[in-house]
C-alpha cells in the first residue's frame, strides 16, 4: 500500500455536489485512491507534501482532442480559413502519418495536457491511412509514458470524396476494418473499473465522413461491449447546410434517426443546435464537448453553453485537436469557455466556479465517469495544485478560486491517481527537452512527405 498526504492545504476545491471549498484540509491518497479528508490530519505516509501555500482542485478533464494534430499546429498554409477548407487542405497532410509521428504527437500534446493541470484526456484518432493499423496502440502506450488517464476514442472515416464525403480516398478504411479494429481494442485496453487508466469508446467522425450504416453498426457494437460512443455535431453552418441537403434534416437530427441521442454519447463542438435539437439532447442525456477555442480560431462560432446546461446536457471542456487551437492547455480552456459565454449571453452568463465545473464534473459525466472530477472520499487522486503565494495569483488572495481560472498561474504538482506526473511545474515522467526534439523531427517528416 502506498501512501500521499497532502497536508493542511491553503484551499482545498472539492467540486462535490454541494461545491464546497475547505481551508485547512489535508487529503490522504492510498493507493490511487482518497480514503481520508480531514483538518489537523496526522498519519503516517510513504511521503508527506506541506501544502500551507497550496490550492487544491480536482484534476482537470478534456474531453475532446485530435493529438496527432500536433504535429500541424500553426501551419500556416490554413490562416484564414474555416473548418471544410482547412480540413481538404490538411488531410492529405495528415495522409503522411506513421507510427512514430503518432507516438511523438501523442506523448507532446498529453503531456502538456498535463502541465497544464489535465489528468485525464480523450482523445478521437479517425486518420487512418495505409500502415495505420496500431495507432491506436501505439498511443494508448504514449500516453502510459506520460502517466496521464486516457480514453482512447477509436474514430473511424468510410465515406471518400469518390462517394460524396469530404476526406480524400487514402485516410477512409472499409466499415468491416473499423468494427473490427474496434472490437480488438476494445477486448485489449477497455477497463470498465472505477480508477481505469485506459478507457475506449467508438467515434465516427462526422456526418459529412461516416454513412450512415457506419454510425448504426458503431453503436450496436459499442452498446454489445458497453463502452461509450462519440462524434463531432453540429460544429458549423456548412455542416449544417450539408446535413440537410444530403438528409433532410438538421445533424442533431440525423443523430437522433440514427439512435445516437442517447446517455452513452457524448458529442463534439455542438455551436449550431436549434431550440429543438438543444431539447432532444437534454432529454436523451448526452453530453457535449465545448470547444471554445477552436470554434473561435476557425471562425465556427459560439456554442450556446447556458442554454445545454439548463435543457440538462451534460457539458465538459475540450482543447479540440492542436492545429485549430495551437496549444493543449487546458486550464486556459476554462477561461476560455468563462469568456465566451459572457460574449455571447451577458456577463452573468458564466462564474469562475460554473467554468471549473465544466473542466472537472461536467468533463467526468461526458465520459461516464463518477470517480474523477472531485475531491472526496472515495475517488480517484487526481488532484491539481496551484502555489498561492507564487507571482501569477500574487493580489488574488480573496477569492483564490476565481484567481486560479482568470490568471495565467501554472500548477505546481498534478497528480494523477496519486502518482506526480508534474512537480513544481515541471514534467516528471518524461524529458521535456527530448520530448520536443522529437516531436519536430517528427514533423519536419511529415512535412518533406506532404512536399
Amino acid at each position: 500500500m502506498t501512501r500521499l498526504l497532502l497536508r493542511d492545504c491553503r484551499l482545498v476545491v472539492t467540486m462535490n455536489d454541494t461545491g464546497s471549498e475547505e481551508p485547512g484540509l489535508s487529503i490522504l491518497i492510498e493507493d490511487g485512491f482518497i480514503r481520508r479528508m480531514e483538518r489537523n490530519l496526522d498519519v503516517e505516509a510513504d511521503e508527506i507534501l506541506d501544502c500551507r501555500d497550496l490550492v487544491a482542485i480536482p484534476g482537470l478533464i478534456n474531453t475532446h482532442h485530435h493529438l496527432y494534430q500536433t504535429l500541424t499546429r500553426a501551419f500556416p498554409l490554413s490562416e484564414g480559413k474555416t473548418l471544410f477548407p482547412w480540413l481538404r487542405l490538411l488531410y492529405p497532410v495528415w495522409a503522411g502519418l506513421d507510427e512514430d509521428m503518432i507516438d511523438a504527437s501523442t506523448r507532446t500534446g498529453l503531456a502538456e495536457l498535463a502541465l497544464s493541470g489535465c489528468t485525464t484526456s480523450a482523445d478521437h484518432l479517425y486518420v487512418f491511412p495505409p500502415g495505420s493499423e496500431n495507432f491506436v496502440d501505439v498511443q494508448i502506450a504514449a500516453a502510459r509514458s506520460v502517466g496521464i488517464r486516457f480514453h482512447a476514442t477509436r474514430g473511424s472515416m468510410d465515406l471518400g470524396e469518390r462517394r460524396g464525403g469530404l476526406p480524400p480516398d487514402n485516410v477512409v478504411q472499409p466499415i468491416d476494418t473499423i468494427l473490427a479494429d474496434s472490437e480488438r481494442l476494445i477486448h485489449r485496453y477497455h477497463d470498465p473499473n472505477a480508477g481505469a487508466m485506459t478507457q475506449v469508446a467508438l467515434a465516427p467522425c462526422s456526418p459529412f465522413s461516416v454513412t450512415p450504416e457506419l454510425m448504426i453498426e458503431s453503436a450496436r457494437l459499442a452498446r454489445e461491449h458497453g463502452v461509450r460512443l462519440h462524434t463531432h455535431i453540429a460544429e458549423t453552418v456548412d455542416e449544417d447546410r450539408y446535413s440537410r441537403n444530403t438528409f433532410g434534416s438538421s445533424p442533431v437530427g440525423l443523430l437522433d434517426r440514427l439512435g445516437w441521442v442517447n446517455g452513452d454519447v457524448w458529442v463534439a463542438h455542438c455551436v449550431h443546435p436549434t431550440g429543438d435539437d438543444i431539447t432532444a439532447l437534454g432529454r436523451g442525456q448526452v453530453g457535449v464537448a465545448h470547444c471554445p477555442t477552436s470554434n473561435m480560431l476557425l471562425g465556427s462560432g459560439l456554442a450556446p453553453v447556458r442554454a445545454l446546461i439548463g435543457a440538462g446536457v451534460r457539458v465538459g471542456l475540450g482543447v479540440d485537436g492542436s492545429a485549430s487551437n495551437d496549444g493543449n492547455d487546458l486550464r486556459n480552456e476554462v477561461k476560455q469557455a468563462l469568456l465566451t459565454a459572457r460574449v455571447r449571453d451577458g456577463v452573468t452568463a458564466m462564474t469562475a466556479r460554473e467554468a471549473l465545473r465544466l473542466a472537472t464534473r461536467g468533463g467526468a459525466a461526458c465520459l461516464g465517469r463518477d470517480d474523477i472530477g472531485r475531491l472526496e472520499v472515495g475517488a480517484a487522486g487526481d488532484v491539481v495544485l496551484f502555489d498561492a503565494a507564487a507571482l501569477p495569483l500574487a493580489g488574488g488572495q480573496e477569492d483564490l478560486v476565481a484567481a486560479v481560472v482568470l490568471g495565467a498561474s501554472r500548477p505546481h504538482t498534478v497528480l494523477t491517481h496519486g502518482r506526480a506526473i508534474v512537480r513544481e511545474g515541471h514534467l516528471v515522467t518524461l524529458d521535456e527537452g527530448q520530448l520536443a526534439a522529437a516531436q519536430n523531427t517528427a514533423a519536419a517528416r511529415l512535412m518533406d512527405r506532404a512536399a
